[in-house]
């Protein structure tokens, strides 16, 4: 019960088929750490970034926390996005939400949670900032669902509000911040139109001179 054999045994047999198709794929990926994306996402078990985009360990950095949120006191998150863009030389910041997420959902209803609360706080903005568009829609899914996508929106302009990105602009360093959202309901990706690629596509207030 402690050990978790299941899976380690999982881990064994998992290392034996990736080295039966690529024998140094390990001895490679020991040496250097160098992928071109940074995902950021929801914590839900049900979406994991490698898998989504077929992905091989390696090939994208990944933070992800509930609901996944950009905020500009979570030193968390700050810094593997300092780590990933001044670094890893990352090319795109992939802020990527999913449909019927538990946080939104949270952060919608009325119900005391816990500590989480003051997490969702950061969601209810969001919510508030956009109440008129949700409150017009008469299903409760689709409330949930719009949120989702608008959560994903605000998330991407606080990445690109950062200090940290806006740097890597004014450097002249390549990067794009993009917004997706997953269906765990058919396992596709879907573009929300969002991507930002300098600082001249962010509000003049956020802009660092």
């Amino acid at each position: 019960m402690r050990i978790l054999k299941n899976l380690f045994e999982k881990n064994r047999k998992w290392a034996r088929r990736i080295k039966e198709s690529d024998p140094d794929f390990f001895a490679r990926l020991s040496k250097q750490q160098n992928p071109e994306y940074l995902w950021i996402g929801c914590s839900d078990s049900r979406v994991p970034a490698n898998e989504i985009v077929d992905m091989l360990p390696g090939e994208i950095f990944v933070h992800r926390n509930i609901a996944n949120l950009v905020i500009h006191t979570d030193l968390n998150c700050l810094s593997v996005i300092q780590y990933a863009v001044d670094v890893l030389k990352i090319k795109h910041i992939i802020v990527c939400g999913h449909y019927g997420c538990g946080g939104i959902q949270a952060a919608m209803d009325d119900k005391e949670h816990g500590l989480i609360d003051n997490w969702l706080q950061n969601i209810k903005e969001v919510y508030r900032y956009n109440q008129v568009r949700i409150d017009a829609l008469q299903n409760e899914q689709e409330k949930i669902n719009l949120l989702c996508e608008l959560n994903v929106v605000e998330q991407v302009a606080n990445t690109c509000h950062t200090t940290i990105v806006q740097r890597a602009w004014k450097s002249g360093q390549e990067l794009a911040v993009h917004g997706w959202i997953y269906s765990i309901e058919d396992g596709i990706l879907k573009d929300l139109n969002v991507c930002v690629t300098n600082p001249d596509e962010i509000s003049q207030t956020h802009r660092i001179k």
